[in-house]
């Protein structure tokens, strides 16, 4: 059976080669990335690109984002992990590194919570782990009824240089602009529902058995670094990484810094191997 959702897939192949040596490298372990809210896997080129060298990169556009078909009503967080789940097990990925920024932090943490046997490090990235407050509630209520009446367009244009810093470069500006005004304004207001209902995951990152990494633009103030700090503390083992000269997309904003961040973890996950 296809997978449900849209996705990328590249890197070396987790199955060694017909004519492998006696005694073959263990593989890197795969890294999967899961994109915020209202974006899709192209938040993750960057990474993409720098790691699939050397490792297998899986991106999905999660439900109702991208090139995935969208789902009408309320997409909660559980069901996007669910969608993983099953694209990982047609994929035939086992275990594997979880990344996720914003929204995708929350869906990250989720697998973690459903299916943590099967990850090998958590990165959670300009995200936190509460749940949603009344107001913050209402206000999620409100911007989902915005956008099934107005779309994206004008929200893109509001919330750009808080996405990412007034002083980002022009073509991550547009890149991010982009990425907002294509994203479904069913697939966008069906999330933001699911995001008003989600649990409290703040208990669960105080039983992680995992290496975190914890990374947050140090100028985000839609997940500001005292929100980082705070699951840096939770964690049981985690490395904190705060980027300067960026909001809340450091990955898109500051690539380099973020990269050598995230390739030094991997690294440390590899080992431990």
């Amino acid at each position: 059976m296809a997978p449900f959702l849209a996705y990328e897939d590249k890197g070396p192949d987790s199955t060694p080669a017909p004519l492998a040596p006696l005694a073959p490298l263990v593989p890197l372990v795969p890294l999967v990335l899961v994109h915020g809210h209202p974006f899709d896997r192209t938040m993750w080129t960057p990474q993409t690109e720098a790691f699939s060298a050397e490792r297998r990169v899986i991106v999905p556009d999660l439900r109702g984002y991208g090139a995935s078909p969208v789902h009408l009503g309320v997409t909660p967080l559980s069901r996007f992990a669910e969608d993983i789940r099953e694209l990982l097990d047609a994929l035939g990925v086992d275990t594997f590194v979880l990344a996720g920024l914003s929204m995708g932090g929350q869906i990250a943490m989720e697998c973690y919570d459903r299916f943590g046997d099967r990850v090998r490090g958590l990165v959670l990235a300009d995200t936190f782990p509460a749940a949603e407050t009344p107001a913050g509630k209402t206000a999620r209520r409100e911007t989902a009824d915005r956008l099934l009446s107005e779309g994206l367009r004008g929200y893109a244009d509001e919330v750009l240089e808080k996405m990412v810093a007034p002083y980002a470069a022009p073509e991550v500006k547009a890149h991010v602009h982009r990425m907002m005004t294509a994203t479904s304004p069913e697939g966008a207001a069906s999330a933001l529902l699911g995001r008003a209902e989600r649990p409290d995951y703040r208990a669960l990152l105080t039983r992680v058995t995992v290496p975190a990494l914890v990374v947050v633009g140090a100028d985000d103030t839609f997940t500001p670094v005292s929100d980082a700090e705070a699951m840096h503390a939770a964690l049981p083992d985690s490395t904190l990484c705060v980027i300067d000269g960026a909001a809340h997309l450091p990955n898109l904003e500051r690539p380099q810094r973020f990269n050598a961040a995230l390739g030094t973890f991997l690294a440390r996950v590899d080992a431990a191997r």
